[in-house]
């Protein structure tokens, strides 16, 4: 039987997940509903059943988008992906939130310099950089400013910033000569390629206790019922 692997993303706004074996992307679902992650993922992952005709035993395991990125959706993800993985005794394989966006850049762009970014609120954003399938800066939280990447990219011609915060932060950069690629976007059609190369090495998370990334603390909003702190 072909592998057939799961993919769920869930770490932005957008809420996608797809079906994919080794020759690509064979089903795909996503909802762009802001706050449906809890409400939405479970029905998605049934219409990809419905579209391919394929059953949950023929899956061989899933993967998950691990963070940065929103804590919320990254917690109904992995919780997800984790249910699954028990239930039909699966491995579940966990991909870098950034190195998704990258991943699609790639395949466009394999010289590309490319800086990931995920969207942090006000003006920071979760920034990895990646050239040449290696990455060459490490995720953090960065409040971002027009210099901060200057002993990554100063010597590299081609560089690509992708993410979901784009628009905010082109004027911080706009004196540089890079590429805002807001044609690429987070999706779970962009994990096919990671998670069957972690898949045939074997690179399986620890489905009882691995948790996602989540970068930074858990900030609660100030509640708008009344009565409510």
């Amino acid at each position: 039987m072909t592998d057939l692997i799961l993919l769920i993303e869930t770490a932005t706004a957008k809420c996608s997940c797809a079906l994919a074996n080794r020759e690509g992307v064979i089903a795909y679902a996503e909802s762009n509903e802001p706050n449906s992650h809890s409400s939405q993922l479970s029905l998605l992952i049934e219409s990809l059943f419905t579209q391919s005709q394929h059953k949950y035993s023929d899956l061989s395991a899933i993967a998950v988008s691990n963070g940065p990125g929103s804590y919320t959706g990254l917690r109904i993800g992995v919780s997800t992906a984790k249910g699954l993985a028990y239930a039909l005794d699966i491995p579940i394989i966990t991909i870098p939130t950034c190195e998704i966006l990258y991943s699609a850049v790639y395949e466009k762009n394999p010289q590309a310099c490319c800086v990931s970014l995920i969207d942090a609120r006000r003006m920071e954003a979760y920034v990895t950089i990646y050239h040449e399938r290696k990455e060459i800066k490490p995720c953090s939280a960065d409040i971002l400013e027009e210099n901060i990447y200057e002993e990554y990219l100063s010597d590299k011609r081609n560089v690509v910033l992708v993410g979901d915060c784009l628009e905010k932060i082109k004027p911080i950069f706009e004196s540089k000569n890079y590429f805002f690629d807001s044609s690429t976007e987070l999706s779970a059609k962009h994990m096919r390629v990671l998670s069957f190369e972690k898949y045939d090495k074997k690179e399986f998370a620890d489905v009882a206790y691995f948790e996602p990334f989540y970068l930074k603390n858990f900030e609660a909003a100030p509640s708008k019922v009344k009565g409510l702190y």
